[in-house]
Formats: structure tokens, sequence, C-alpha cells
């Protein structure tokens, strides 16, 4: 078994747009290294001024050094059979298969993480960056920084870990079934090995803790596992995985729930790493409101997140429309709806839908009592159930309750509780906040099993 011990330098943390200045490979038989490769490479770039005070390595020094091009062809004859082992692996494999790839070459290695194996073998040391690790090593580490010193310091560290290896780390690790080579770099494989497969939703932490990405699964560990596999070598990726240092997660019953629990908790946390649920917003509402002259108006609306809403509508079009027809069935005057078409004002006399309100030929009690009318029965037709699923476990049941077509709220009862003692079942209910998004996941839910189903009626009912 042969490994490549590979280390670079770079022009920036990301390969997509960042190139490579200076590249060494060290060729290792599992106890002493049997070929060595370095080389300068003109990345055809500026190397950013923090880069070179922390390389040494400036624009002058890689102006005749070849291009990647030039050396694509021995880089690959070098680590295409072999095992790709680097310091923190992800990084430079991913580098080297992007440029490689460019060149017309298709690099696919079993790839071994130092730092990963260096944690499961040698335990317990105060630091495994490769500077602080050898130093707890007694490891010699020349030339820090550049590609040289640091590939020979790894091969060192290769040697002393299959040495150490009484356990099969690397065989284990080696492994085609084995994820861990895909993980985080900042991520142990303990932190995987927790999560069940159950609905639910899953929390990846920074170091400091603080919640950078809030995701929802029908089995929880399966789906966070997607989230690591891939070749994407873009800058928002690579920062994204170098982040996650940890993973909490909240099982639920039915992945229903997930994805309700996941879109109340990105507007709790705000996560910097969730982008799309950021974005929905209920855009118009249906509002009622009493003018000076003591007239009950209803008028469509943006979403006001304080506001009595009547009931809600993602485009305009369609809050016009339900507003039109209010006003054609219970002849309501358009203008006092502020749907007034400017060809057909109204004139204020009785022409099937104004009764005069508007100009005061009908008083503001007969008026409003239509109105009253209306507004109760939009409400009539707005749905109000229970959907009684699945729980957590085979001893409870979960229950989300709606109620005159908004979620109110879910929660979990006992399997043995009367699902018909409705305020009993209400009690057990965490409130949660509605949405238009939320509402139509319920209701595609509700259409697809209405077997689950149970009608609640809110006069009788409390």
């Amino acid at each position: 078994m042969l490994y490549a011990v590979v280390d670079i330098e770079t022009t920036g943390g990301y390969a997509a747009a960042h190139g490579i200045t200076e590249i060494a490979i060290y060729i290792h038989n599992g106890q002493e290294v049997i070929e060595s490769y370095e080389t300068l490479i003109n990345p055809h770039q500026h190397i950013p001024i923090h880069i070179q005070a922390l390389t040494g390595i400036d624009n002058e020094m890689v102006e005749n050094a070849p291009d990647f091009r030039d050396v694509a062809a021995k880089i690959y004859s070098l680590l295409h059979d072999k095992i790709f082992v680097a310091h923190n692996v992800n990084f430079d494999y991913s580098f080297v298969r992007h440029h490689l790839e460019a060149c017309g070459y298709s690099l696919n290695s079993k790839k071994l993480c130092t730092v990963r194996l260096s944690r499961k073998i040698f335990t317990g040391l105060p630091s495994y960056s490769l500077g602080k690790l050898c130093t707890s090593l007694s490891i010699s580490l020349n030339n820090r920084h550049r590609a040289g010193g640091d590939a020979a310091a790894t091969a060192i560290l290769l040697a002393m870990l299959i040495e150490k290896d009484a356990n099969g780390v690397i065989n284990d690790t080696l492994k085609r079934t084995s994820a861990e080579q895909a993980l985080p770099p900042n991520l142990q494989k303990s932190e995987i090995d927790k999560l069940p497969n159950t609905p639910g939703v899953y929390y990846f932490k920074d170091q400091k803790g603080k919640v950078i990405y809030v995701g929802k699964a029908k089995q929880l560990k399966k789906r966070v596992c997607t989230h690591f596999t891939g070749h994407s070598i873009s800058m928002q990726r690579q920062n994204f995985l170098r982040s996650i240092h940890s993973i909490d997660f909240q099982t639920c019953g039915t992945e229903l729930m997930a994805f309700i629990l996941e879109a109340a908790e990105i507007k709790k946390l705000w996560p910097e790493n969730n982008r799309a649920m950021k974005r929905f917003e209920q855009k118009y509402s249906l509002y009622s409101f009493e003018d000076q002259n003591g007239y009950i108006r209803l008028g469509i609306d943006k979403y006001r997140k304080n506001g009595t809403v009547l009931y809600s509508f993602n485009n305009l079009l369609e809050g016009h429309q339900l507003l039109r027809n209010i006003a054609s069935e219970h002849s309501l005057c358009e203008k006092l709806c502020f749907i007034q078409t400017p060809k057909f004002a109204c004139t204020g006399h009785t022409d099937g839908t104004c009764q005069g309100a508007c100009i005061g030929e009908e008083s503001a009690a007969l008026y409003n009592f239509r109105v009253k009318r209306a507004i109760k029965e939009l409400q009539d037709l707005l749905p109000s159930f229970a959907l009684i699923d699945n729980g957590r476990s085979e001893d409870e049941k979960s229950c989300l309750w709606i109620e005159k077509g908004k979620f109110y709220g879910m929660g979990y009862i006992s399997e043995y509780c009367d699902i018909n003692d409705l305020e009993t079942l209400k009690s057990a209910i965490t409130p949660y906040p509605s949405n238009d998004y939320i509402m139509n996941m319920i209701l595609m839910h509700s259409n697809q099993f209405p077997h689950k189903m149970i009608p609640i009626s809110l006069e009788t009912a409390f």
C-alpha cells in the first residue's frame, strides 16, 4: 500500500477561484518516504499580501515557475494509484482534483486526513494543528507554511500514526463504506453516530455553539450525511463545511412536523446559511377597519405581522378577485372596499352592489350588518381541524391543530388519549407561528390523507 503525502500553498481558500503556488508530494510506503516531488507553480493571479507574509512566496518567486498544466501529468502519475494523505485532506484534495480536471485528468483517490487520524490515535492532545501537533509529538518541522516543509512533517506523522494504530483506525477509515473521509475537518464522527434515522430537524453549530444552519429530514442521519458528499469547490461550501463543529437535533413524529419545525426555527434563529426559507413572506392579506363615519371597510394590504388578518393571499390579483366576489355577493360598496374601477365609478345609487353607503344614503348600521355577515361567511369557509398522525414512539401520537384556516400549533398526546376530547387535545398543543407556506403544506397533506383529520366545531368544542 502506497501513500501520497501532499501539501500545497495557494492564493486563497477555495479552488474555484484560486490557484496553487506550490506543491510537494512525498510517496510513502508506510514506513518511509521512497520518492518526493516539489515545485513552485505560477498561479497567473496576484498572491495576496497576507498569504505572502504567511508562506514567504511572493509574486516574483512564481513569475518564472511552471504553469500547473505543465506539471499536471507528473502530479497525476504520482497520485492516481496512491492513497491521498494530507493534514485537513479535503482542502488539499479539492484544489488538486479541480486543477487536474481542468487539465483533463480525473483524480478519484481514497483519502486519509492526518487531523482526524491524530485525534483518534493520539487522543487528549491540546491541539491538532500541524505546528502544535508536531511540537507535542517531537516532530521536526522546518520551513513551516511551505509545501515541502509541511509535507515532510506530515509524512513523519503518517509513519507514527501507522505504527501506533493498534485498533485498525486507518483500515476502517479506508473502507469504501466509511463516510468519515467526507466529513468536514472539524466534525467528529461521533456527532454523526448519535443521529437517529427518524424524522426531525438538525442544527449545524460552529465552534462557539452558534447555529449556522437548520435543516429538516425524513431520516436525520441519512440526510445530514448528504451534506458532506460531492466535490463542490465553491467558497460558500468550503467555508460552510469548515464552520461545522457539532450537530444538534430534535426528533419529530412525522416529516410534516419536521417541515413545520424547520420553518419556525429558521425564523427564530435566522442562521446565516439558510437562505431560501428566509425569503418566504406572506405578501398580501384582507383586513377590516372602521372609518371616521362608522362604516366597516374591507381592503387588501401588504401583510402586517401584528395585524388582524381575515384572509391571506400569495398575490394581489388573487386578493382583489376574492374581494370583488364578496362585494358582489353581499352588495358591498366597491369604493369602500378600495376596488372601485375608475371607468365604472360608484355613483352611490342602488346598482346591485352599492346601496349608497359611500355617499351616506345608507346608514352605517345597515351597511355594517352586511359586512359582518360577509366576514362571518368567509371565516366559516376557513377549515378547523386536528390532524392526528404518528408520534415519536409507539406510545404517543402527534397532533396538528388548525383553527379558522390558520395553523395554531402542534404537539404530542398519549396513544391512549381520547382524540375526540378536543379540550384535552388542544391543551397538549404548543403554539407555533403560522404562514401560507406552512398552511399550504398542511392542507396538501390533509387532502392526501383525509382519514387523519378530525373536524373541529369551535362553537361547541370549548
